[in-house]
């Protein structure tokens, strides 16, 4: 079941997972046979240790980003984030589609992001 708490908790780990780039804080995120999609209609990763293998295959450096987010919509089966990311010369905004189970773990994530220098 999601709530604002679960997922507040869930955004927190995965900012301290993304600043660490440690795997089992990576794959703590993320049940077993969870599905992360990097793009909307990319082929998923499949699976606590395919995530974590193309999670540090993409990594970002500590302290070379900074993130904001806030919900848009929490339902019991589902969160929308819309975030913002920052890099010294790149600004995304972010769209994520995430679906707790019931420990907190992602079963499903999906990633939409706009590179903010492509609207300019």
């Amino acid at each position: 079941m999601t709530s604002l708490d679960a997922v507040t908790a869930w955004v927190a780990n995965y900012e301290r997972a993304w600043a660490s780039n440690d795997p089992e804080e990576i794959g703590a995120l993320f049940a077993e046979d969870a599905a992360y999609f990097p793009e909307p209609w990319a082929k998923p990763w499949r699976g606590r240790s395919e995530i974590v293998t193309k999670w540090l295959a993409r990594r970002d450096d500590p302290e070379t980003w900074s993130f904001s987010w806030h919900p848009l919509i929490v339902t019991e089966e589902l969160a929308i984030i819309e975030g913002d990311t920052r890099y010294p010369k790149q600004h995304y905004s972010n769209l994520w589609v995430l679906r707790l189970d019931q420990s907190g773990q992602a079963r499903q994530f999906t990633e939409w992001w706009m590179d903010q220098a492509q609207s300019s």
